[in-house]
């Protein structure tokens, strides 16, 4: 027998209306059903909890914030949030949108303010999820005050997690109440993989992981006896690389998920203490010539270096593939030579794959594999994020 039916809301607010936001609020929308739907019997009471909301309460693009006319009963419906998505789209503002009715604008330093005002008042009483799913560094402020105000955040921006030591310890003082399994392998579960393994006190004494899409495309390519201005050009067509592909060949972007997998083991330590290796010099650097040049002229020219180490590897009976190693004391990203028949050595395409090894994963490590990149996967593992959380709400 139940002693009552009753429904979890979350209210979440968004920051961040790009690629991966918009996607956000597309699977929100189109869920609806499945969430209202699925019901689970909580194991420490007769309560039925039948059915998850969640309600968007405002959306923050670079420029402004949309908020509901009360933050505390009402939420955004699908109509204006689709209205939302069609607005953003199209790269206009959200202020666009103030003329639809039913909600409020504030733009600036107006914005930042009335995000706290809405953390203090949602995040002690039914709660609030602050979701970014910006690429910048701007949020982090508004993070951590957010997490004094009893807040729940969510992250696909890797950026608040790879900045001082003392902002990452801020943000994940309450471990519970954060979630950024989308900051490292987009869907993939690998943070709560690791977070499960050091639970049960099995030490974790390695990681190894291709964690770019666009390399572990680019490498298995070459790997097939193509040139690798050729592979990086293809890979731009189908939308795997940034713009300026220099932005993935840097490997910056795996070197702020090793950093986060490094400080989820517990390491001490920011981005000048990981080895990075670029896939170009600093000659055809972006403070030395134009996209288009790089494209033109400096691509080409790395042709015959990265075609001399795959035949390297290839005749040692190895592959060479872009991976991130935390070891020891060691934590790097960059190019090695690894075993055909290891996981690592066997992706192929735009998949992510990573390699963890403990005391009971030594003889055959923890591997995780799967799509790793785009604004749908992301978006999707934001997604079952905010839903992780829904405990915490009342």
């Amino acid at each position: 027998m139940t002693e009552g039916i009753t429904t979890v809301t979350i209210p979440v607010l968004l920051l961040g209306c790009g690629g991966v936001g918009r996607e956000l609020l597309h699977h929100i929308v189109t869920s609806r059903d499945l969430h209202y739907k699925r019901a689970c019997l909580s194991p420490f009471s007769h309560l039925m909890l039948f059915g998850l909301v969640l309600r968007v309460v405002g959306v923050c693009d670079s420029r402004s914030l949309l908020l509901v006319e009360d933050v505390a009963t009402m939420g955004f419906d699908d109509a204006f949030l689709t209205e939302i998505l069609r607005i953003k789209s199209s790269s206009s503002s959200l202020s666009a949108l103030v003329d639809f009715g039913h909600c409020h604008l504030f733009k600036d330093s107006e914005a930042t303010t009335k995000i706290l005002d809405i953390a203090c008042l949602l995040g002690r009483t039914t709660g609030l999820s602050v979701v970014d799913c910006t690429a910048s560094t701007e949020t982090v402020g508004i993070l951590k005050e957010t997490v004094d105000l009893c807040c729940c955040i969510v992250l696909a921006n890797k950026k608040p997690l790879t900045c001082g030591i003392d902002d990452y310890d801020k943000l994940i003082s309450n471990f519970r109440h954060i979630r950024f399994e989308s900051t490292v392998g987009a869907g993939l579960p690998v943070i709560v993989s690791v977070t499960r393994v050091l639970a049960s006190g099995d030490p974790i004494y390695r990681i190894i992981g291709s964690l770019s899409g666009t390399l572990g495309f680019v490498m298995s390519e070459v790997e097939d006896g193509k040139s690798f201005s050729k592979v990086v050009l293809a890979a731009k067509s189908l939308g795997y690389t940034e713009p300026d592909p220099r932005d993935d060949l840097s490997g910056m972007d795996v070197a702020r998920k090793a950093l986060i997998l490094a400080r989820l083991l517990g390491w001490r330590i920011n981005m000048d203490d990981i080895q990075v290796e670029s896939l170009y010099s600093n000659e055809h650097g972006p403070n030395s010539m134009s996209t288009e040049d790089f494209l033109r002229i400096g691509l080409p020219s790395l042709d015959r270096d990265v075609q001399e180490r795959v035949s390297a590897a290839s005749s040692r009976g190895k592959v060479l593939r872009y991976v991130c190693v935390i070891e020891g004391s060691r934590c790097q990203v960059g190019l090695q030579e690894l075993p055909k028949d290891s996981p690592l050595g066997r992706l192929r395409g735009s998949d992510n794959v990573v390699e963890i090894y403990s005391r009971c994963y030594k003889d055959s490590p923890l591997v995780i594999q799967g799509a790793g990149a785009g604004n749908d996967t992301t978006a999707a593992g934001v997604l079952a994020d905010i839903i992780d959380l829904q405990d915490l709400f009342h």
